[in-house]
């Protein structure tokens, strides 16, 4: 038996809140599943298990609060998950079952021969968590025919999906119902959503932060008629007022606590960006419009890849002393609509091609922008990277979020005069701003660190 608790995603928090489950009791997880949405006042979290088990008890209700480390659910042992695992139910539109032999084309080497409690395959094996099939060989039947489990719902005791629900499925592609939490549900039920026109970010089932942007987005049509039960409070609004004065108040306590603690230092340096440029629109051609690059892609490898090279700038200060990061995961500065700030790490950034990587950036974004950021990506972050160059900012003196020890700063791409070898010419360029912890590195450091950064940006074919 193992707890799954309230997880810390930063420094600056201390307690957090349930906005829903997206597994029930009795749901087998694997390490690494998403269990449930939790709101950190900053964006709503996907948090995952971090061991693989059975949900034996859900102990917080949505919407509660509750400190970190608070337990939120209890998980059971894989192996008490098989003994309580669906049973393959004799579903009454299932096909007679022929008994052991006529099986037999289908059986693989991890099925159950009938009657034999012996070793059972994991049932949840590539089965989204949340989801119930009744045997192994249903699943199997699903993927030859290529169909996602997450699209067919089940009609088998406590909902699993049986061999008649893939055959029914695979003979009638029409719209599958969508895959809906069971919260997302109830709040859409609650502000009148139709969960069918619900446009869904990422991949998995419809979730609450999908109903309230849809709620959100809806055409401020004639409200229609009275809503059903006068307690019935329309959320969206209010939530959203309350939601961005929290995230308001965090940001201040944080960057309140960064100046009172951090002996910031910064730095400048102009960068050339002509090769980079050169070189960027060049790889574009090869490039579908989807994927194109942009110079926020380029400004961010070559400063993954010069935190690499100088590690002094990439970690935390903690107990007086730096601890450098494990891995290069750079913070990626991102405004919400609505106003706030969110930074969610691009992990490894410096082993990611630019290609990967803008594609990354580009995810990363959207998600924060809808509210379905990972623990680990909010957790994570060893140094910070802000761009506010499309608003036209010349350079930025950022604030260093704690315990990191830099946070880079990129203004716009402009075109102005500027001398090569003795002669004047016009190149596209951009102001770098360091701001360091003076506790953990000096000057010399940083300046080590900018010069790495316009040097790679010279040679973008390496990047």
């Amino acid at each position: 038996m193992s707890d799954f608790t309230m997880p810390s995603l930063g420094a600056d928090m201390d307690e957090g809140t349930l906005l829903e489950w997206l597994v029930k009791p009795g749901d087998a997880v694997r390490k690494g599943d998403i269990l449930a949405v939790v709101d950190t006042s900053k964006a709503a979290v996907e948090v995952e298990s971090f061991a693989d088990g059975v949900v034996d008890r859900l102990v917080v209700e949505p919407g509660t609060r509750v400190p970190v480390g608070a337990v939120l659910a209890t998980l059971g042992e894989p192996e008490t998950a098989a003994a309580g695992e669906p049973v393959p139910v004799p579903a009454p539109a299932e096909a007679p079952a022929p008994a052991a032999p006529a099986e037999a084309p289908v059986a693989t080497p991890g099925e159950r021969p009938a009657g034999h409690p012996a070793r059972r395959e994991p049932a949840h094996r590539r089965v989204p968590p949340g989801l119930r099939v009744s045997s192994p060989s249903v699943r199997r039947e699903a993927e030859r025919l290529g169909l996602d489990l997450a699209t067919i719902t089940g009609t088998g005791r406590g909902g699993a999906i049986t061999r008649a629900d893939v055959s029914r499925a695979a003979a009638h592609p029409e719209p599958a119902p969508r895959r809906v939490t069971p919260y997302a549900r109830a709040l859409a039920d609650q502000l009148g959503v139709d969960l069918q026109r619900v446009p869904t970010t990422g991949r998995g089932p419809v979730r609450a932060a999908d109903v309230r942007a849809a709620a959100a987005a809806a055409p401020s049509e004639p409200a229609p008629a009275a809503e059903p039960a006068p307690g019935a409070e329309r959320v969206p609004a209010a939530a959203g007022e309350d939601r961005r004065a929290a995230m308001r108040h965090q940001i201040a306590t944080v960057m309140a606590r960064s100046k009172r603690e951090i002996p910031h230092y910064y730095l400048t340096a102009t960068v050339d960006l002509g090769r980079a440029v050169a070189w960027m629109r060049e790889r574009n051609r090869d490039l579908p419009v989807a994927e194109r690059l942009v110079p926020a892609a380029l400004l961010l490898k070559a400063t993954a890849l010069a935190a690499a090279r100088v590690p002094e700038l990439n970690g935390f200060w903690v107990d007086d002393a730096f601890r450098p990061g494990a891995g290069v995961h750079v913070g990626v500065a991102v405004s919400l609509r609505g106003g706030g700030l969110v930074a969610p790490a691009l992990h490894d950034a410096d082993r990611l091609d630019v290609v990967a990587l803008m594609a990354g950036m580009r995810d990363l974004v959207t998600r924060a922008r809808a509210g379905r950021l990972h623990r680990a990506e909010l957790s994570d972050p060893t140094l910070t990277v802000t761009n506010l160059g499309d608003q036209g900012v010349e350079s930025v003196h950022g604030v260093i979020y704690p315990p990191q020890v830099a946070l880079v700063g990129f203004g716009r791409v402009a075109e102005r005069p500027w001398a090569i070898d003795g002669l004047l010419g016009v190149r596209p360029l951009t102001v770098a701003t360091l701001a360091a912890d003076h506790r953990a590195t000096d000057g010399f450091t940083g300046g080590r660190f900018l010069a790495t950064v316009d040097d790679l940006l010279q040679h973008p074919e390496d990047l």
